[in-house]
């Protein structure tokens, strides 16, 4: 099932994207008599993505046709506006690690938090600080959490996802390159974060390994890479997370990148993961 944010007579709702057809929470509670949170993130805290699962599987999907859909010309907004964590994982595929530090990464991989000040969505632009004469920006798959969980196995991950989607990170590389202490300055600039427009739920992934994950400039693929070459896998890393902290509905964890490019005012940048629409932004410079 694929879940979108989308504008409505002013407002941000949840909608289930059915091809070229939008269906927002309101109106499915309202023909088929349902009672769901109408915003994405209270759909996961509250745990009400099941049941819509379940329903969209065997009942709903076969009925959307019958729906009214309510906008021609869709304007998405980000998923959710504050989630409770933004983790990033660095350095996740062999080119990528060799590229920053020249050789193979640590047993461990590199973490990072990223504020909920950065966050945008599709179309949003990145705004570039005054600060940084060098900033990058990076497409990565996505984990979003279903449920709270703490201390997870591996084997046991998939349970506790509720589905996956694209992102862009962004990253003052000067500052960073200064000193790699500085990491944490240099991704926490506003606007540093974006993602969406789609939510794909976790079923929808029988081979998440064959994905392929690519960083767009301007309409050119730059990096392009499969889950499958990552060096830690999406579960793994859901483990290797759920032993440090818990871990709650709606906590996004970024998985890491192909690769990275330089953006400058003017440019537009994309992340490409397949079954997904691209999530697309444009740059500006802070003013």
């Amino acid at each position: 099932m694929k879940l979108a944010t989308v504008y409505a007579e002013g407002e941000e709702v949840a909608a289930i994207i059915s091809g070229d057809k939008v269906l927002t929470i309101n109106t499915i509670n309202e023909i088929a008599g349902k009672s769901w949170s109408t915003d994405l993130f209270s759909i996961l805290q509250k745990g009400e993505l099941a049941e819509m699962t379940i329903w969209y599987k065997e009942e709903g999907g076969n009925k959307l046709d019958q729906f009214p859909h309510f906008l021609e010309e869709i304007k998405y907004a980000p998923l959710y506006r504050n989630p409770g964590k933004i983790w990033g994982v660095g350095m996740n595929y062999m080119e990528k690690a060799i590229e920053l530090s020249g050789k193979p990464p640590e047993e461990e991989p590199v973490i990072f938090m990223k504020p909920d000040t950065s966050l945008i969505g599709s179309e949003e632009s990145i705004m570039l600080p005054s600060q940084s004469s060098e900033v990058t920006a990076e497409a990565e798959l996505a984990i979003i959490i279903g449920e709270t969980c703490k201390d997870v196995n591996v084997k046991d991950a998939s349970r506790v996802v509720a589905g996956f989607t694209t992102t862009l990170d962004m990253t003052a590389k000067d500052i960073h390159a200064k000193n790699p202490r500085y990491m944490q300055r240099s991704k926490s600039f506003d606007t540093f974060f974006s993602f969406g427009p789609y939510f794909i739920t976790v079923d929808e992934f029988s081979h998440i390994k064959d994905l392929s994950v690519e960083t767009v400039l301007n309409g050119e693929v730059h990096h392009r890479n499969v889950v499958a070459n990552m060096m830690y896998q999406p579960w793994w890393i859901i483990s290797f997370f759920s032993h440090i902290m818990t871990l709650h509905p709606g906590d996004i964890i970024m998985t890491g990148t192909p690769g990275s490019v330089v953006i400058r005012d003017g440019d537009v940048v994309e992340c490409h993961i397949q079954g997904f629409k691209p999530l697309r932004n444009p740059v500006s410079v802070v003013s």
